[in-house]
């Protein structure tokens, strides 16, 4: 399995946190000092044999996988070329979401018109662009962080707000399970720096719930668009409504 590595150099980590040796991994498994140093070099392990060393970790299988995981860097934005190949590639595009909400390629295939080969060829370069770890039997592994983000004034951004807004916002907003709120209010800057982070959180809370759902079937997932923005702002009329400099001076003296 691909994942044997990055698996060994967490044993590796962990052996060393608890000031194990080599000779410990290797009395506890019963086997001599040099067959675990070949284990290592080889990199040839069963499932049964990274159960027993996660045991001595005082670890479970799943565990030790999580603690790798953990481990493995991810990436948290894209390169500006990076995001233009996407938008430029509308197929591109389709894929990288898809594999992002971690969809299967046959889920892709029979949901899209896209063929196998066009499928395969756009995994490819996902996984050289650093989107996601291409594995054997055509799986996907994604490598963002929880707290990946589009760049500011990215492409992907631009293409939202030109493509993907005005279609997102043409809506009543009244479907099951759907809403939206729209509320103003004259704010202190302290009182904005907390409205921050108080949508940050919400942000954060929607990625958490994504990822609880990926275990359910596809067929138990829905597409969800979640718009949170803030800005100092005041209608257009009242804008227009608004006395000159000049005349504020003098309605001041009156």
């Amino acid at each position: 399995m691909s994942e044997v590595p990055q698996i060994l150099r967490t044993v590796k980590r962990q052996l060393k946190a608890r000031g194990m040796t080599y000779r410990d991994l290797a009395k506890g498994l019963k086997i001599s000092e040099p067959s675990v140093k070949r284990l290592f070099s080889s990199q040839r392990l069963t499932v049964d044999r990274l159960a027993a060393i996660a045991g001595l970790l005082g670890l479970t299988l799943a565990e030790l996988a999580v603690e790798a995981a953990a481990g493995t860097p991810k990436i948290q934005t894209l390169q500006r070329e990076q995001e233009s190949q996407l938008v430029g590639d509308k197929k591109l595009l389709v894929i990288a979401v898809c594999v992002l909400n971690h969809w299967t390629v046959e889920e892709i295939l029979q949901e899209f018109e896209i063929s196998r080969a066009e499928c395969i060829k756009r995994l490819v370069l996902l996984d050289r662009m650093g989107l996601i770890e291409l594995l054997p039997g055509n799986r996907v592994r994604v490598k963002i962080a929880r707290d990946f983000d589009w760049l500011p004034n990215g492409p992907i951004r631009d293409f939202f707000r030109t493509e993907g807004q005005p279609d997102f916002l043409n809506s009543a907003f009244s479907g099951e399970a759907e809403g939206a709120e729209f509320v103003h209010a004259m704010l202190t800057s302290a009182a904005q720096t907390q409205l921050h982070h108080e949508l940050r959180r919400v942000r954060q809370r929607f990625a958490l719930l994504h990822d609880e759902s990926v275990a359910a079937p596809l067929s138990q997932r829905f597409a969800v668009g979640l718009l949170l923005a803030v800005r100092r702002w005041e209608p257009q009329v009242f804008k227009e409504m608004h006395r000159s400099k000049q005349g504020q001076h003098q309605a001041g003296r009156r």
